[in-house]
């Protein structure tokens, strides 16, 4: 069983911070967060993804003018989509954190602008990194990929479930098997 606790924390990037060490920085702090707020015996999962072109780092877009134009820069081209998902345990009477972090390469089909207009137009891509969301309607966006499609997703499943192993989380246990 899990439940959902969304948490608040600064995402700004840090002066001179690389992507990698960026998404990492904040999924530990999501899970940090959480487990503090939730005061969990349990392992707390903290996850964040960024999209990278041109190694700048496109977030979650403003408003539509900041969407249309990290879908206009992404159209045509290749992207990298990072994914850390962090786990916060208990090891004996001390908490640890512990992060993975999963690294997709995507490319971008030609997107004509009456396209990323219909497609901003359905708000999917508004509260996503780089302005899309490949699990959705923007999969069509998409021409190829090399990685994890969860981790695209937002979730690492082979990294999310590795560091749940590693915390003592039997991930089979429910599944019948």
């Amino acid at each position: 069983m899990f439940s959902v606790r969304p948490v608040t924390c600064d995402e700004s990037v840090r002066s001179g911070e690389a992507p990698d060490g960026l998404v990492r920085r904040l999924a530990a702090a999501k899970a940090e967060l959480a487990a503090r707020e939730c005061d969990s015996q349990l392992p707390v999962l903290g996850a964040d993804t960024v999209v990278v072109v041109d190694g700048v780092v496109l977030g979650k877009p403003a408003d539509r003018d900041a969407g249309l134009a990290m879908l206009r820069r992404l159209s045509g081209r290749e992207h990298v989509v990072m994914t850390a998902v962090a786990v916060s345990a208990l090891r004996g009477s001390d908490r640890y954190v512990d992060v993975a972090v999963s690294h997709s390469r995507v490319w971008f089909a030609d997107i004509d602008a009456a396209q990323l207009e219909r497609y901003w137009a359905t708000g999917e891509g508004r509260d996503k990194a780089g302005g899309y969301g490949i699990q959705g309607i923007g999969g069509i966006l998409v021409r190829r990929i090399e990685g994890s499609h969860s981790g695209i997703m937002g979730l690492p499943l082979y990294e999310t479930e590795a560091l749940l192993r590693a915390a003592g989380v039997d991930t089979w246990h429910h599944r019948g098997v």
